[in-house]
Formats: C-alpha cells, structure tokens, sequence
C-alpha cells in the first residue's frame, strides 16, 4: 500500500502536466497561426527541434542515459510522429478550438478499434460502454454547436488516425524495444526533425514574408519559442503517461478538457 499512492501521485501528475500544457499550447498556436501567421509546418519542425535539445539537455544532466537504437526500429514511429503533430496542427488552423478538440476525443474509439483489429486486445465492457457517450457527444456537439469546414474535417480525421496509430505504437515500442519514454522520444525527435525539414521547403517559403526565417518580431520569435517549450512538456508527458499505463489512458486525459475548451472559445473562430 506504501508503493501504491506515490505511483498513483506521479500518474496524476504526470496527467495534471500534460493537460495543463495542452491548454497552453492550443491557445497559443491558435494565436500564432490568426494573429502572426506563423507558417504551420515550419512551427511544427520549431516543435521537434526544441524536444530535441530539451532531451540533448536532459540527458547531458544524467536525467535519464541514452540506449543506442537502430533507425528501422523506430522509423515508423518517426512517421507518425509527423503525420500526428502536422495533421492535429493544421486542423487546429482551419478550424475553430471547440471543433479541433472535439474532433481529438475519437482518438479514445479509433484507438480501441486499432487495438481490438490488430492487435487482437480486448477491453471490459465497462471500457466499451464509455465510447458510447464520447462518440454520441462528439456528433450531437458537432451537427448542434460547431461549424465545420470541409478542409478542416479531412484535416481533423487524418489527425484522428494518425494520432491513434502513433499513441498505440508509442506503447508498443516502449515495451518491445525496452527503453523509457526519454530514451525513446530522444532517438525519435532528431528523425521526425530530419525528415520534416525535408518536407518544409515544398509547401512552405522558408525565407522572406511569411517563412520561418522571415522578419518576424521579437514578440513572435519569443511565443514561438515558448510554444516550443511548452510542446518539450507535451511530448514528454504524452510518452510516459502511454508508458506508465496505456494508449487508452491519454485519451482519456484529453477528453476532461474538451468544455472547458468548447466553452471559452464559444462558437466563433479563435
């Protein structure tokens, strides 16, 4: 009973951390987006960047000690990773906060469908029975409260999937390859970096108006580096939440968030 509550305090914690920092980071790359036009790829690649040298920094700390990985080990976790933030970023960016948040509270079905198809998991029926209310107040919200565009759908599906894929198999190799989710997340950032920074350059200018390395103000490199910051918490807490419980867990997480977010973006565009 001793080892139970301070395993317990650090999962609530480490749920407090990330729902604390998904607020933060919504609101604000909402901001960045409206308000500065900061181009949405080159935010997400600011985003791996700054993981990156936050672990750099970590790990040159003794926080945790790197396990050397090979790439093809966690190549498809790389992919995802990308697909998963460029995907939820860009329905963030053409929809409104209510939409984009009420579209991430699918991943909780997709991913025990995911797990239930392919991985032949099953799940109690008391799991099941809380879909029920998730999927029904994701639609009624939708077709009575929120206006949709059809970009931004496809955008928050693609999320959805993406997203669901990325959390099981963020589980997955944590198990199989058995590393923390700082050595994981260490290895992986660097490549999900790498190949985003292959991709900018084809749908975004990355020098002069509206590029990465445009004239942007003091003030927006700052929130832009504080959004970094804040994604650094996002990240790492997504990882140890999975690898501490299960894909299923973060979801959930995710989903206590959905009214306080509906209600204070309202119905109108962020």
């Amino acid at each position: 009973m001793e080892g139970w509550l301070p395993e317990r305090g650090r999962l609530a914690a480490g749920l407090l951390v990330n729902l604390a920092a998904s607020i933060c980071i919504v609101f604000l790359n909402k901001w960045l987006y409206v308000r500065m036009g900061f181009p949405n790829l080159s935010l997400t690649l600011v985003h791996f960047a700054v993981t990156w040298l936050g672990l750099y920094v970590c790990q040159s700390l003794g926080v945790f000690a790197p396990k050397s990985l090979r790439p093809r080990q966690i190549l498809s976790l790389a992919l995802s990773f990308c697909g998963f933030v460029v995907f939820t970023n860009l329905s963030l960016q053409n929809n409104t906060v209510g939409t984009y948040q009420l579209a991430k509270a699918m991943t909780t079905p997709v991913i025990v469908l995911i797990q239930s198809v392919a991985y032949g998991k099953t799940f109690a029926p008391r799991i099941k029975l809380t879909l029920i209310p998730i999927t029904l107040g994701v639609f009624l919200n939708s077709y009575y409260d929120v206006k949709f565009s059809l970009l931004g759908m496809i955008f928050a599906a693609l999320g959805v999937i993406v997203t669901s894929l990325y959390q099981v198999w963020v589980g997955t190799k944590q198990h199989e390859l058995q590393v923390n989710s700082m050595q994981l997340l260490y290895y992986q950032a660097p490549m999900s970096c790498g190949m985003l920074l292959c991709v900018v350059p084809f749908f975004e200018p990355v020098f002069g108006e509206g590029g990465i390395f445009g004239p942007w103000t003091v003030s927006a490199v700052s929130m832009v580096l504080v959004s970094g910051i804040i994604a650094f918490m996002v990240n790492l807490s997504i990882y140890w939440i999975i690898g501490n419980t299960s894909p299923v867990t973060y979801p959930y997480c995710i989903t206590l968030v959905i009214n306080y977010k509906s209600e204070t973006s309202g119905r109108k565009d962020c």
